[in-house]
């Protein structure tokens, strides 16, 4: 080869510059295409978010045709309302593994422990029960009982509603203005208001799988992936309603709470133990249900005490979160919903003149 040649084919070859300004290019086009994929993915998952919800609707109306009524709520030592509708939602197999008349709990009853014959079914993942946008755990493990043992549990993001949660209808070991509560038998028929004014269930973002104590008045950042635990301050009595004596809550009965005074007042916030959606078959209320006390991803967090809780819809989706109502409609509730408006879907006997537009 001559050397001419060879420096012919030398200068066919990319410069530095050349090069650079190529690998340019593709970062530009990276950075133009990648929010669209991005945006797609998103999408893509607020559809599967959507026919979730949708389905759990189904298995509502399904159940209340088969027993006259909605799946009753336990309290949080029993099976919880998603646990009885698993046949209804292709999972026959698993409830299969569950007999509804043994309890889900042993031991004492203040520090109970999962009964060992259902530790495989509370640990399996139900995909139909989780928002693929929340990037929460599937599942989390939680001590139980003295000395304490781990148990795992499957999540959950969607809950179902007790009520407005104003007046004492937090309190769900009595009736409540909700589909649902403690022993409830709600119908068709008892929803006055309309099923397609009724929120029926709601998402909710998973805990991050940490608690943490922080000084009082300081927030995790937003969107809340932790409940804030303001048991201190309160007291469950024969109810209904809990009593407030300090901790930001009102003396005497709690009845429509200030919970940014609360929020003021309290350190520990749950991301663990009392976290939203942390097992879907325990009949936990920060596990499995809601209520429309606050708005749509609203800046007060979620707070529980003593197991019963002030909630809201909340999503790791932009702008607000979906919701099931009785009509088997799925509507996505904007962040800027008002409050009265939140309060009145939420409730099945209200008298509210209308709902959403």
């Amino acid at each position: 080869m001559s050397l001419q040649s060879f420096s012919a084919r030398r200068r066919r070859g990319f410069t530095l510059i050349e090069l650079l300004v190529v690998i340019a290019i593709i970062a530009v086009l990276v950075a133009l295409l990648l929010p669209a994929v991005q945006q797609a993915r998103e999408s893509a998952r607020r559809s599967q978010c959507r026919n979730n919800l949708k389905q759990m609707g189904l298995a509502l109306a399904s159940y209340e045709e088969s027993f006259t009524t909605f799946p009753p709520a336990t309290g949080s030592s029993y099976y919880s309302v998603q646990a009885r509708l698993l046949p209804l939602l292709d999972q026959a197999g698993l409830q299969d593994m569950l007999n509804f008349e043994q309890p889900l709990l042993t031991g004492p009853g203040f520090n109970p422990v999962l009964n060992p014959a259902y530790a495989t079914a509370a640990a399996t993942i139900v995909p139909t029960f989780l928002c693929p946008s929340d990037p929460g755990p599937n599942q989390y493990t939680v001590p139980m009982g003295t000395p304490a043992t781990n148990f795992v549990f499957g999540a959950n993001n969607y809950m179902v509603s007790n009520g407005s949660g104003t007046g004492t209808n937090y309190d769900d070991r009595f009736p409540t203005d909700g589909i649902v509560h403690v022993n409830s038998s709600v119908r068709h028929r008892d929803i006055t208001d309309g099923a397609s004014n009724t929120v029926f269930m709601s998402e909710s973002i998973r805990g991050d799988g940490s608690d943490v104590t922080l000084p009082a008045g300081t927030t995790p950042p937003l969107p809340y992936r932790k409940v804030l635990n303001a048991s201190t301050g309160s007291t469950g009595g024969t109810g209904p309603g809990y009593t407030g004596s300090g901790g930001g809550w009102p003396s005497g009965t709690i009845i429509n709470p200030n919970l940014g005074s609360v929020m003021a007042a309290a350190t520990s916030w749950r991301g663990l133990s009392s976290c939203r959606g942390g097992s879907w078959i325990r009949g936990l209320n920060h596990s499995t249900m809601t209520n429309g006390y606050l708005t749509p991803n609203s800046n007060i967090p979620d707070v529980v005490m003593h197991g019963v809780g002030f909630f809201g819809p909340r999503s790791m989706h932009t702008g607000g979160a979906h919701v099931l109502f009785g009509d088997g409609a799925v509507r996505f509730l904007s962040e800027s919903l008002d409050r009265g408006v939140s309060v009145g879907l939420h409730t099945r006997n209200g008298g509210e003149a209308g709902g959403l537009e």
